[in-house]
């Protein structure tokens, strides 16, 4: 990426869709030193107009203009950095249209609802000149996260065989009919694993590497009146050799955790809900006084490994939303301001998303399918759908 920095003033930001995630994002710009907020955009007016009043009188920020469409905004305003907040299927539209506009963006995950989509942020990107696109991922900033990856490409786990990203979550009907967009492949791109599941996909791939084959099967057990899944179940393989499970629900009351596994020949690791539960590397020493068996015993160093190396961490090796969030932020910051690659871009976000897609079409077709087909586009055409062939 080449690019001439951009002088060290606070970079003036906009934040489309001010729904759930979207007040979250104006939250953490709002505490951002290097940000300002200075315009929400919605269609729903209201939404907006709630959002402004709140950043000025609960947030104690200048209240920033309202406007119904980013383009009002692109033209109204002097903006330098785009966050896209929307229900999923809108995301490409939009950051397409700030990109083309000379814009930094940010999208909340996931990139979109399907490659074809990702890949024209892609292509915009390509063509944009010094302008830096991040999808967000906090969960590669946890202290526990990073840890595992460290631990991983350190080689201190020795050959990875194995993974599991397990997220056992419990989403009641009410949630799905509280907008017209939830639940549907069209806006939503899918259910528990598209929407809730893919941060702990990204993760899988973060640490164990490329998928070469995925084999799934989907199913609505316990929810009404959507399309998507409400639980997924996947075996996948890895060019490294690696196995890994995939399974996400939002069918399982009253609701548990997200937990992330990482199995090698010298060490294993266990994330769970964000917290690094277990660590264990064969080239530490154990740690005395643990008893011989057990996730609880033998050796567990999980919070000597989090505090050798991020004393600010919190001793499970977790953050709280907030902060993963303002991590994430701040990492796109610097990126900007050195003219550098942030930490997750467009190739990691499109590398998630055909995961993701090729547990539907494997679904879908009642047999296992190649990553590199499915990233490539042979399922484009693809209509996916709950249940299996």
């Amino acid at each position: 990426m080449t690019t001439a920095t951009t002088p060290k003033r606070k970079l003036r930001t906009a934040v489309v869709g001010c729904g759930v995630i979207g007040r979250q994002h104006a939250r953490v710009i709002t505490d951002n030193k290097d940000l300002e907020l200075i315009a929400l955009v919605d269609p729903v007016g209201p939404a907006a107009a709630a959002l402004a009043g709140s950043v000025e009188n609960e947030l104690h920020h200048p209240r920033p203009a309202v406007y119904s469409s980013l383009a009002a905004a692109l033209k109204d305003a002097d903006i330098d950095l785009v966050a896209v907040c929307t229900p999923s299927g809108l995301h490409a539209d939009l950051a397409v249209e700030a990109l083309n506009a000379g814009k930094h963006v940010i999208i909340e995950k996931p990139i979109d609802v399907d490659l074809p989509s990702a890949r024209r942020v892609a292509d915009a990107a390509a063509a944009a000149t010094g302008q830096v696109v991040s999808v967000i991922s906090q969960h590669r900033f946890d202290p526990a996260s990073v840890a595992v990856a460290r631990a991983v490409r350190s080689g201190r786990f020795g050959r990875i065989t194995s993974g599991v990203a397990s997220l056992a979550w419990w989403r009641g009907q009410n949630y799905y009919d509280s907008g017209q967009w939830r639940g549907t492949w069209e806006l939503d791109g899918g259910g528990a694993v598209m929407n809730q599941g893919v941060h702990s996909v990204d993760l899988l791939l973060w640490f164990l590497g490329t998928p070469v084959q995925i084999h799934a099967h989907t199913a609505l057990l316990a929810h009404e009146r959507i399309e998507v899944e409400d639980t997924a179940v996947a075996t996948v393989r890895f060019a490294s050799g690696a196995l890994a499970v995939i399974h996400c629900t939002t069918a399982a009351y009253p609701g548990l955790t997200a937990r992330i596994q990482v199995h090698g020949e010298k060490g294993s690791a266990v994330v769970d809900n964000d917290r690094l539960q277990y660590f264990h590397a064969a080239d530490n020493a154990p740690v005395e006084g643990e008893s011989s068996y057990g996730v609880a015993g033998a050796g567990n160093q999980s919070e000597l490994e989090v505090g050798a190396h991020d004393a600010s961490a919190n001793i499970d090796g977790s953050d709280d939303l907030q902060t993963a969030h303002q991590k994430q932020y701040a990492d796109v910051v610097e990126a900007i301001r050195e003219g550098k690659d942030p930490r997750v871009g467009v190739q990691e976000a499109t590398a998630a998303l055909a995961t993701v897609r090729a547990l539907y079409v494997s679904a879908t077709l009642g047999t296992a399918v190649y990553f590199e087909d499915v990233l490539a586009g042979k399922y484009d055409d693809l209509v996916v759908h709950t249940g299996g062939a």
